[in-house]
Parts: C-alpha cells; sequence; structure tokens
C-alpha cells in the first residue's frame, strides 16, 4: 500500500466519525479529554493577560518559588501563561505526545501547591486533572497516529517506516 494511500485511509469521514464516537466507548472518551486539554489551558493560560475571570494569579504561587524568581510573581503568571496556551496548541496538534508535557505541567503546578498552605484542595483538583492528562495519553496512543519517518525509494515512493 503506497504512503498515500495508507495516509487517506486514516482520515475519517464526518459520518463515520458521529457513529464511531457513538459506538466506540474509548474513542468518545479520547474526545471528550482532548477537547478539555485543549480548552482549559488555552482559557487559563489567556486569562493570564486578559484576567476575565478576576482571579489573583500570582496568590496561588508558594512564596518559596516567588523569592527564586528574577522577576515579579506577575511575570511569572504571563510566563505560565505563556506556557498553557502552548499546551494547549501542543494537545490539539498532537495530544499522543503533548498529553505528557500537560501531565508534567500539571505536577509542576500540584508540587507547588502542596507547599503552600491553604491550596491543598486545588491541588487535590489538579491532580485530578494530571491523571485526566495521562489517561488522555494513554487513548492517544491508540487513536492518535505516532509520528514515523518517512523514507524514500527511487521505486516506490514514498514508504512509512
Amino acid at each position: 500500500m503506497s504512503h498515500m494511500t495508507m495516509r487517506s485511509a486514516h482520515v475519517q469521514q464526518p459520518s463515520d466519525l458521529g457513529a464511531r464516537l457513538r459506538n466506540d466507548p474509548a474513542y468518545g472518551a479520547y474526545w471528550l479529554l482532548r477537547i478539555g486539554f485543549v480548552v482549559l489551558p488555552l482559557w487559563m493560560g489567556i486569562d493570564k493577560f486578559a484576567k476575565v475571570l478576576n482571579v489573583n494569579w500570582p496568590g496561588y504561587l508558594a512564596p518559596w518559588i516567588v523569592h527564586l524568581l528574577p522577576f515579579s510573581a506577575q511575570t511569572a503568571m504571563y510566563v505560565v501563561g505563556a506556557v498553557e496556551i502552548l499546551a494547549g496548541i501542543l494537545v490539539a496538534l498532537k495530544p499522543r505526545y503533548a498529553s505528557y508535557v500537560v501531565a508534567l505541567w500539571l505536577a509542576g503546578i500540584v508540587i507547588n501547591l502542596l507547599t503552600y498552605s491553604g491550596f491543598y484542595d486545588i491541588a487535590l483538583r489538579d491532580f485530578g486533572l494530571l491523571i485526566g492528562a495521562l489517561a488522555l495519553a494513554r487513548l492517544a496512543a491508540k487513536y492518535d497516529q505516532a509520528w514515523t519517518r518517512v523514507m524514500r525509494t527511487h521505486d516506490e515512493g514514498a514508504i512509512t517506516e
């Protein structure tokens, strides 16, 4: 089967997608988690700049972290916001790999919150999100095609390795 034929075999028609979402619970869960881990980081990241939710984001940084920073806590939140926006975009593009990035990011947030008294409930919530990101990564291992190397031969054209 040529590279082009193999590639087109993975493209779902819109009607096929709807049927698959209804009939394959794991595929439905994959898409629910994927959408959630695109929207949530984008929303939280954008809010670090837009401040629509009226949250004091710098207040969530543990004091020991603020003391280590070479800039203000607000500047740190801008960096955090940029990383969250990037994470959301990466999950949209390639959840198979980006979900692990999100899980690591959430682990860092959990560690920060566990070292700052009064935020244990939020740390527990973010631990649940971390578990969700790992679940997305596992589902994406099945439903999101891995990156592959393409080898070119003179006789056959492009083939996937």
